[in-house]
């Protein structure tokens, strides 16, 4: 087998927090060049993201206040994987949460992982029209604070080209869309 394709070997794993949305892990491997070292990796179940469309082809979007960066980005509704739960419930339980809407057609644009060089982190990402408005919006989670905002789709291209803050996965997902919207 030719240098590259073979897997190192795990030596040592040692988990060091367990917590509700994620695990942290050190493992100490041996790569097939034989040197060993220690890798960090926080282990996760995994996202699922929403590009919601209204109608008119507005894209509906979140500002959240994000305590790890100290302010708000503008983000498309997401969420985590829950146990025994698939990606499309999580954005669509997601979508009721966090913007009030339904959507009745859902497609499967793609998904990739978020920072691999540390995390395991994958982002399913899909795009949901036939929106219609609840009238009775599930209660959004007690530790969000979300605004909802429309854009269009050269609004929200012109907002990160203008370095707003706009997270990285709301970008990738945007780009993979692009060409549906």
């Amino acid at each position: 087998m030719p240098l590259g394709r073979e897997v190192p070997q795990l030596l040592k794993k040692r988990l060091f927090y367990t917590g509700r949305k994620f695990n942290f892990e050190v493992n100490r491997l041996r790569l097939p060049n034989k040197a060993e070292g220690e890798w960090e990796c926080i282990r996760h179940p995994g996202g699922a993201l929403a590009i919601p469309v209204t109608p008119e082809g507005k894209l509906v979007l979140v500002r959240q206040y994000r305590f790890a960066v100290s302010g708000r980005l503008l983000e498309f509704p997401a969420g985590t994987v829950e146990i025994d739960e698939n990606p499309l419930e999580t954005v669509e339980r997601e979508i009721q949460e966090e913007i009030g809407y339904k959507a009745h057609e859902w497609q499967k644009i793609g998904e990739f992982f978020l920072a691999p060089g540390y995390s395991d982190e994958i982002i399913y990402t899909f795009l949901a029209k036939g929106l219609e408005k609840l009238e009775q919006p599930p209660i959004q989670d007690a530790d969000e604070d979300i605004e909802v905002v429309f854009f269009t789709s050269s609004e929200l291209e012109q907002a990160i080209m203008d370095g707003e803050l706009v997270d990285s996965k709301s970008i990738s997902s945007f780009f993979l869309a692009r060409h549906l919207l």
